[in-house]
């Protein structure tokens, strides 16, 4: 069990799986690109996923989606920032999750009332990033990526990278036990290799570290199905969620905030008996 502290609120990983709900203020992002990009909407937006029971609001302004096209930092900004600062007006308790591989922007974001970074290349992307985290001692996220899909060994790779990234911030002077691990499902894996990962999900353990799984509505459940859409995945998205849970995962990255958390109290309910809220 691990009490994190996102300045000044706390979150509570290990005694049930939390639930990170997903806000892209994008025109192009693959499941959901161009609902959010209104202000207003998208505040209102994430107000009805914190009624629906998520913990944590990740906020993002650059789709990275496979093919995405990158975002010029200041068009990030001008994208993400009225959200969260009229986000953290509407809920001031609320936990905000930046989803950004930049460190100017993730800068910015905190200071207009993110809590916490999400960075989709683990502190090894932007050079800064690793500093910005320090200078204001937020949790972050740090996903495993890399170009293309050759690997040694998947989850021997995946865990060296993660050291690595450990020994950034740690050389920063971020302290381990701000740092939350996510194994990159759809990132720079094939989709065998992503359904892999969700398999041995459990053997990051040995890094001591909380375990975010970002399964929702991902293309490769798409392809298990045959192909079908993001907007008919929610089945597939619920079966890797159970299934990531079983394996270990504390955080849960989704789109259907609602549903999922009801998929996340029935699987505590068998694998964290007497944590996960039910007492029969």
């Amino acid at each position: 069990m691990w009490r994190i502290s996102c300045r000044g609120r706390s979150l509570e990983l290990g005694t049930r799986s939390v639930i990170m709900g997903i806000l892209n203020v994008t025109p192009d992002s693959f499941s959901d690109g161009g609902r959010w990009t209104d202000p207003e909407r998208a505040v209102a937006r994430a107000l009805h996923m914190l009624e629906e029971g998520a913990d944590i609001i990740d906020i993002g302004g650059e789709s990275t989606r496979p093919g995405y096209e990158p975002v010029p930092a200041d068009e990030e900004m001008r994208r993400v920032l009225p959200v969260i600062a009229a986000l953290r007006r509407a809920a001031p308790d609320a936990i905000i999750s930046v989803d950004t591989q930049k460190a100017a922007v993730a800068e910015a974001a905190l200071g207009a009332g993110a809590d916490m970074i999400n960075d989709i290349w683990g502190l090894q992307g932007d050079p800064e990033m690793v500093q910005v985290a320090a200078r204001w001692q937020c949790p972050v996220v740090v996903m495993h990526n890399q170009h293309g899909t050759e690997y040694r060994e998947l989850m021997g790779d995946i865990k060296a990278f993660f050291r690595r990234s450990l020994a950034l911030a740690a050389a920063a002077g971020l302290p381990g036990d701000l740092i939350i691990l996510d194994p990159g499902v759809g990132f720079g894996k094939t989709p065998l290799q992503n359904l892999e990962v969700i398999r041995r999900l459990g053997e990051l353990r040995e890094l001591d570290r909380p375990l975010l799984l970002g399964v929702s509505r991902k293309s490769t459940i798409g392809k298990v199905l045959g192909g079908l859409p993001p907007e008919e995945r929610l089945e597939g998205t619920a079966a890797a969620v159970a299934i990531g849970i079983m394996g270990g995962a504390d955080i849960l990255r989704v789109h259907d905030v609602r549903a999922m958390k009801r998929v996340a109290q029935v699987a505590d309910a068998i694998v964290r008996p007497g944590r996960g809220g039910f007492e029969g």
